[in-house]
């Protein structure tokens, strides 16, 4: 007697299509949650700084890094626990410096005022801040990074292009080629802004400069 051999019903199929197009569909819903947490991560670190700024000026007169009386108003019992700015009214040094500069000073001096926790310690190996992506987040002084306008810049790098659109979206017109934020990418003499000639790319990384 010859044995029947059953395969799957179209009906049985339909069920493993449709649970396989579910698991897919929660798999890329998940994904994009994901990228949205750390879009406002990133935010937040952009929008956080200005308000150290603020909250430095509005208890000392001076920014943060560039305080000429910081010794005076951030340490106790004359010890010398940093190093005044040179109070010129501006932050100098690259964003991205890792020495001895008033960028780098401005981290010690809002943690000092305890505006901001983290280490006071310059030696430190996690003094520097970083973002959700392990990336460097830094300060300047404006219209000297990626022609960013304003008296201030803030910087946060190794941000994939998807994440810098939505970053673009949230806190500015949706073009990193332009506005108070743009992007950029690592080039032989520095940042190259995003424009035609260098578009953005989803996969790859890149620094996002912002306006404070």
């Amino acid at each position: 007697m010859k044995k029947h051999q059953h395969g799957f019903t179209l009906v049985e199929i339909a069920i493993v299509l449709l649970i396989i197009g579910l698991l897919l569909g929660g798999v890329l819903k998940g994904q994009e949650l994901i990228d949205s947490a750390k879009a406002k991560n990133l935010a937040q670190d952009l929008r956080s700084i200005p308000a150290l700024v603020h909250a430095y000026q509005d208890k000392f007169r001076a920014l943060p890094g560039d305080d000429p009386a910081a010794a005076r108003h951030l340490c106790s019992g004359g010890d010398a626990c940093t190093v005044a700015g040179n109070g010129n009214g501006v932050i100098n040094g690259d964003w991205d410096a890792v020495g001895g500069v008033e960028s780098v000073r401005f981290w010690q001096h809002v943690r000092l005022a305890n505006l901001m926790t983290g280490s006071t310690d310059a030696d430190d190996p996690g003094f520097l801040p970083r973002n959700a992506l392990g990336g460097r987040i830094g300060i300047q002084r404006g219209n000297s990074v990626l022609g960013v306008p304003g008296s201030l810049v803030v910087c946060s790098d190794a941000i994939p292009g998807k994440l810098v659109r939505q970053l673009d979206i949230a806190l500015d017109d949706g073009d990193p080629a332009r506005g108070s934020l743009r992007a950029g990418t690592s080039g032989a003499t520095g940042l190259v802004a995003i424009s035609a000639a260098n578009p953005l790319d989803d996969a790859n990384s890149h620094t996002v400069c912002a306006s404070l």
